[in-house]
């Protein structure tokens, strides 16, 4: 059985708390988390708290910051975030990308986490990775 779970977490704590609940109803499952950063002045402030919360995961996909209302801040990317994974395996992936490597990968888990437009990514996910 394939799960997909979509959150709004887009603070460390929230994913970290999401993360472990997700682990707690499906312990023997692979996790995979796909996240995409909200604001660059989050992500520059709190880059490595992101990479201990998602170190829970199996496998960690990252979009691009979501820059909402800021622009970009020089040096701030999703790379900070991966650059401090310790145990998850990681990579920075396009939206394209994503669901294509979703769809050969199928994971027992999904998640998929944050405040920007990762949302418009629900029906493409459940549609191509998981035939739904």
């Amino acid at each position: 059985q394939h799960i997909y779970v979509d959150d709004y977490a887009h603070h460390p704590v929230e994913i970290r708390k999401t993360l472990e609940a997700v682990k707690e109803i499906w312990p023997e499952k692979a996790v995979t988390v796909v996240f995409q950063p909200h604001l660059f002045s989050r992500t520059k402030d709190l880059y490595p708290d992101f990479a201990a919360a998602l170190d829970l995961a199996d496998q960690v996909y990252l979009l691009d910051i979501y820059p909402a209302r800021e622009l970009p801040v020089e040096g701030v990317t999703s790379q900070l975030i991966l650059d401090g994974l310790k145990k998850a395996d990681g990579l920075i992936v396009s939206k394209a990308e994503l669901v294509q490597r979703l769809a050969s990968q199928v994971p027992e888990v999904l998640l998929t986490m944050g405040a920007g437009d990762i949302d418009t990514l629900i029906d493409i996910l459940k549609k191509e990775v998981y035939h739904a």
